[in-house]
């Protein structure tokens, strides 16, 4: 039953309702800043499985199984299958053997590390080589983390009495010079972190606050810049010129080239007094791919072309920082001819137009409020610009769902060839159809089982 239970749980999902709202700005990193690794001194996910941690073993529920004199059917499956698994992961993992001042103790027996106090050492059974270090504290796991690789330090921490990185945390090359070296408070990212190349020169450098990056600066292993994120005011200490390159103190905008691992160019940002007002980014030959920038206005202009230099897409952005909202998306064919322009208000998507490549509109989408419902007026066009079909759809949830009021058709001359007429329930009650002289040849009263009869108007 709890198979099965847990099965229903993981089938189960969050249905969110499709609604079309006014999209909102993605301030928090450019897609120059995306792209760089940060290498971090926190534990790896296996050292995050290590056994036995401040869990002193737990008594009495043998002696309670032996007095039901059985085990359960599930239960012997269960001690069999992590036998197995014990038994083949002994087989692939070196045994270690740890003591602390001298007394073999065993990190996942409670009982052996209890109330003691000192440096928990772990050696490699077969070659002896130093694998890890952990201070104790009466008995708890407080303090000093240090692992080991072929008995050389490997990246050292210290831990706070809930298991969290506390303080300084670095990570070091073979030859023992320190690699990175970043702080936390109670797990969290805080102040200055630096990282370097093998070579000694500083590969990134960045000031966190609550976990969150605030300026990152970091360059390659040839000392170019590689990636470049500013904060308002300069908080990276004299290891980087940030005045020089966040514009700090400045009227205008500094542009900086980036470059990736290999030395080619990939883009250009630009700050002013911190903030980001400008970004480009490269194809691999160095041609423009992708273009951001701030207007007279304050707006937030985005734009992507094509290889071959063509315009594809231009996004403008409106108001300040995290505030911004979208004002319009257009989209462009490869030869410059625009496709298709979405623009949104207050209330969210106000209308999506698309135009033929010959630059006639194709169809237009206007999304308005009438008697107190959302709804969509629709007009699509022929290839020659005259009007072919007029409507409108009732908008629930951002999906268009029913045909309101009357709908006409025309042909690629204009004229009136059809009429539909729906109901508050979106069901069509009347319809009518014109010659190319303009004469009735058919008017229907329509009914809901599919029937029909010719239109009586009423008297």
């Amino acid at each position: 039953m709890r198979i099965r239970a847990l099965r229903h749980q993981s089938e189960q999902g969050n249905v969110v309702g499709a609604g079309i709202k006014p999209k909102r700005f993605r301030p928090a990193a450019s897609r120059l800043e995306t792209s760089g690794k940060r290498v971090s001194c926190a534990p790896s996910a296996r050292e995050a499985r290590l056994p036995g941690r401040n869990a002193p073993h737990q008594a009495g529920n043998g002696g309670a199984r032996r007095a039901t004199g059985f085990r359960s059917g599930a239960t012997m499956r269960r001690l069999f299958l992590s036998s197995f698994l014990w038994l083949s992961a002994g087989a692939a993992l070196a045994v270690q053997d740890c003591e602390v001042n001298g007394q073999s103790v065993n990190p996942a027996n409670g009982f052996t590390t209890q109330g003691k106090t000192g440096l928990m050492r772990c050696r490699d059974r077969d070659s002896g080589q130093l694998v890890r270090e952990e201070e104790l504290k009466g008995g708890k796991f407080v303090g000093l983390v240090r692992h080991y690789e072929n008995g050389k330090l490997l990246r050292e921490r210290s831990i706070n009495d809930q298991g969290n990185s506390e303080g300084r945390a670095r990570r070091f090359f073979a030859d023992g010079r320190v690699a990175a070296e970043e702080n936390y408070a109670n797990g969290t990212l805080i102040g200055l972190g630096r990282e370097w190349h093998a070579s000694g020169s500083l590969k990134r450098i960045a000031w966190h606050d609550q976990g969150r990056a605030q300026a990152v600066v970091a360059f390659n292993d040839r000392g170019q810049l590689r990636e470049l994120r500013c904060a308002e005011r300069a908080v990276l200490g004299n290891e980087v010129n940030e005045a020089q390159l966040c514009g700090h103190g400045t009227r205008a905008a500094v542009m900086q080239a980036l470059f990736d691992d290999k030395g080619r160019p990939r883009g250009r940002i630009g700050y002013l007094n911190g903030r980001r007002v400008a970004e480009e980014t490269f194809w691999e030959d160095g041609k423009l791919r992708g273009q951001t920038a701030e207007d007279e206005s304050g707006a937030w202009v985005e734009r992507d072309f094509t290889r071959d230099g063509a315009k594809r897409r231009e996004v403008r952005w409106v108001g300040r920082d995290r505030e911004r909202s979208k004002e319009y998306e257009r989209e462009y064919h490869e030869s410059g001819t625009l496709t298709r322009e979405q623009r949104w208000g207050p209330e969210g998507l106000a209308s999506d137009k698309t135009w033929y490549l010959n630059g006639q509109p194709r169809k237009e989408h206007r999304y308005v409020r009438q008697e107190g419902r959302a709804v969509c007026l629709i007009t699509e066009y022929h290839d020659n610009g005259k009007p072919k079909i007029e409507g409108s759809y009732a908008v629930e949830r951002g999906a268009l769902t029913q045909a309101l009021g009357l709908w006409r058709h025309r042909d690629s001359e204009g004229r009136l060839r059809k009429e539909t007429d729906y109901d508050a329930k979106g069901r069509p009650k009347r319809e009518r159809e014109w010659d190319e002289q303009g004469k009735v040849v058919r008017d229907d009263a329509l009914f809901e089982d599919g029937s029909r009869k010719a239109y009586e108007a009423p008297r």
